[in-house]
C-alpha cells in the first residue's frame, strides 16, 4: 500500500470546509496550536533563520502561531488535504510573498523522505499525528528524528490517549456531549454527524495514540527529554529533543 493511501485524508468533506468550527466544539485544540507556537518562541535564538517543518498545516491556525512566534522563522507547511490547505494559502499569502512560508501538498511521510539528514531545526504539528495509522505514524516519527538537526526539537500538540482506559472513555464521552451542546442549537446536524464519525476513527485501535506507547515510540527512535505538559482531558503537548551525539 502506498504512503499516500496509508495516510487517510479525513477532512475532504464538510469538516474540511468548516474546520474552524473546531474552535467552538474543541477549544483545547486551538489552545494546543497556541502552545506549539509558544514552545517555538522559547527555542534558542540562532544567527540563521530557523527552519521549521509543519506537519498537517490544515487551515493555517498552527501555521500562524509558528510564523508569529519569531521573526527568524521559515516554515514549510505540509498537508495533503487541498480543501484545508487552500484556506491557509488564502489567509497567509503575505507570509508567502515575504518568503517565510511555503506549502507542500504531499502526505507527511512523502514530504519528509526527500529532506536531508540533520537539516531542520524544528518539526511542529498540532492535531495531525493522531489521524495516522499506527504503523504509518511510527515511520513518520523515525523520519522526523532523521531530518532534525542535533538538538532539534519535535513539538506536537495533539490527542494523546490516556493510559487509564476508563478515564479515557469518560473524557471521550464528555467530548461527544460537548459536540451536541454546541452544534445542536446551531442546527448543524451535518457537522455533528461528521465529527462523531471522525471521532470513531480517532478512537479505533489502529489509530489511537496512547500516551505511554507514543512516549516509548519517541524514545525508541532516539529522542531524549520527552516531555508531556498542558494536558487537558485527551489533549496534551509533547516535546522531544534529538541528542547532539
Amino acid at each position: 500500500m502506498s504512503n499516500t493511501l496509508q495516510y487517510e485524508a479525513m477532512f475532504s468533506s464538510v469538516i474540511g470546509q468548516e474546520y474552524d468550527m473546531l474552535q467552538l466544539i474543541c477549544p483545547a485544540a486551538t489552545e494546543m496550536s497556541r502552545l506549539v507556537g509558544e514552545e517555538v518562541r522559547a527555542y534558542p535564538n540562532t544567527t540563521q533563520p530557523l527552519q521549521v517543518v509543519e506537519l498537517g498545516g490544515g487551515t493555517g491556525i498552527t501555521t500562524l502561531a509558528l510564523l508569529t512566534a519569531k521573526d527568524d522563522i521559515v516554515v514549510f507547511s505540509v498537508d495533503n488535504e487541498p480543501t484545508m490547505q487552500e484556506q491557509a494559502k488564502q489567509r497567509l499569502q503575505q507570509w508567502v510573498t515575504d518568503g517565510r512560508l511555503s506549502f507542500c501538498g504531499d502526505d507527511a511521510l512523502t514530504a519528509l523522505q526527500p529532506l536531508a539528514d540533520n537539516s531542520v531545526d524544528i518539526i511542529a504539528s498540532a492535531y495531525t499525528l493522531h489521524n495516522f495509522f499506527n504503523s504509518y505514524r511510527e515511520q513518520v516519527i523515525k523520519e522526523i528524528f532523521r531530518v532534525l538537526k542535533p538538538n532539534g526539537h519535535f513539538i506536537n500538540g495533539d490527542r494523546y490517549g490516556l493510559n487509564d482506559i476508563r478515564q479515557h472513555t469518560r473524557a471521550v464521552q464528555e467530548e461527544v456531549s460537548h459536540y451536541f451542546k454546541v452544534l445542536t442549537p446551531l442546527k448543524r446536524s451535518d457537522l455533528l454527524e461528521q465529527w462523531i464519525v471522525h471521532l470513531f476513527n480517532d478512537e479505533s485501535e489502529d489509530h489511537v495514540m496512547r500516551e505511554a506507547v507514543a512516549v516509548q515510540q519517541l524514545h525508541d527512535s532516539g529522542f531524549l527529554n520527552v516531555n508531556i505538559s498542558h494536558r487537558h482531558a485527551i489533549n496534551a503537548l509533547v516535546t522531544a529533543i534529538k541528542p547532539v551525539n
